[in-house]
């Protein structure tokens, strides 16, 4: 069964063939992501409505309480969304026209964290940080910004987040009673039973050492490709186990389903498509191929929680981000390269 799923994802191979030939031409590219950039700008703006009123624009809000749905109805993603395509959106305004980018440079800026508040509104805590650390990346490495004006873009968005922390009741539980308090106390204390008690609280460390567990029962090659779910679900003998889909963490979910030899290989495919082009791309100063890179990076972040990795909704945000960053490139096209 899972040798028949693997098949499957043959087909995001001829989606990144698809994206290397339409994005040859800049035309298209330029279509295409004016498109997207105002489809983003209108979700974050829904966002921000549902943050306010409880409700998002047609009324979806309501099932999930203080949890942020938008257009997605009955499941609040709509964080990891965004984070998927600001940095695109964000690139691609810097990639434009850069004769014109000192003038307008700061409003690029303002959108970015226009965008990032929205995510940090939506109280997804792990895509908030990724969202975070890609803006501070993403800056870093921009050459259209002195250093000064990057770390008071820097101080401007800590302010930021401060301030709705403090406004909001919500995003006070999510990100300080649930998230920063739990991690101070046991960085605070001495105590092993007080750590081992706040651990136990922690649902992702309850996830992630269920997803150990099958790791260490399968260690070569692993449970197999989606078949956590059968493994965790099915078997109530180990106490350690925590009935889910997946682990919740990338590593984890690689270790479990592909055991330590199809993780290293998962990971240098992957390293290797990301990592090979990073020269390419800092020398030629192409800002949509950044911010594409700088979306792939922060997906590999360990520790943070994260959506199972080969669902095709996370799949094939990953996969959009890849195929641009080749393909707007003149020698990273598939196409192009000589």
């Amino acid at each position: 069964m899972s040798a028949l799923r693997n098949l499957g994802f043959i087909r995001f191979g001829i989606f990144f063939l698809a994206f290397n030939y339409f994005f040859y031409n800049k035309d298209f590219v330029n279509r295409v992501l004016i498109i997207w950039a105002f489809t983003l700008f209108f979700l974050s703006l829904d966002t921000y409505i549902e943050s306010i009123s409880g409700t998002n624009i047609i009324g979806y809000g309501e099932a999930y309480g203080a949890r942020i749905v938008s257009f997605f109805k009955d499941e609040p993603i709509v964080g990891g969304y965004i984070n998927g395509f600001y940095l695109i959106i964000i690139g691609f305004l810097f990639y434009l026209n850069n004769k014109i980018l000192n003038n307008y440079k700061y409003i690029i800026l303002i959108f970015t964290i226009f965008f990032i508040i929205a995510i940090i509104l939506t109280g997804e805590r792990s895509n908030s940080i990724k969202a975070i650390l890609g803006f501070f990346l993403f800056y870093f490495l921009n050459d259209h910004f002195k250093f000064k004006e990057k770390i008071l873009s820097v101080l401007l968005l800590v302010l930021v987040f401060i301030f709705l922390l403090n406004a909001s009741n919500f995003l006070k539980l999510r990100y300080g009673s649930q998230f920063f308090k739990p991690i101070i106390s046991i960085f605070q204390s001495n105590n092993e039973i007080i750590i081992e008690k706040e651990a136990n609280k922690n649902l992702y460390i309850a996830l992630y050492q269920s997803g150990f567990e099958v790791f260490k029962k399968y260690k070569i090659l692993g449970v197999g490709n989606k078949n956590y779910r059968l493994e965790t679900c099915s078997n109530e003998k180990n106490p350690k186990y925590l009935c889910s889909t997946h682990p919740h963490q990338l590593y984890f979910e690689f270790l479990a389903e592909h055991g330590i030899v199809g993780a290293l290989i998962l990971i240098f495919i992957l390293s290797s498509l990301i990592l090979s082009k990073i020269k390419i791309i800092f020398s030629s100063k192409n800002y949509l191929q950044l911010g594409c890179l700088t979306f792939l990076l922060t997906s590999f972040i360990p520790l943070l929680p994260s959506g199972a990795f080969f669902a095709d909704y996370n799949l094939t945000i990953f996969w959009i981000n890849l195929s641009i960053m080749y393909a707007v490139g003149n020698k990273t096209n598939v196409f192009r390269f000589n």
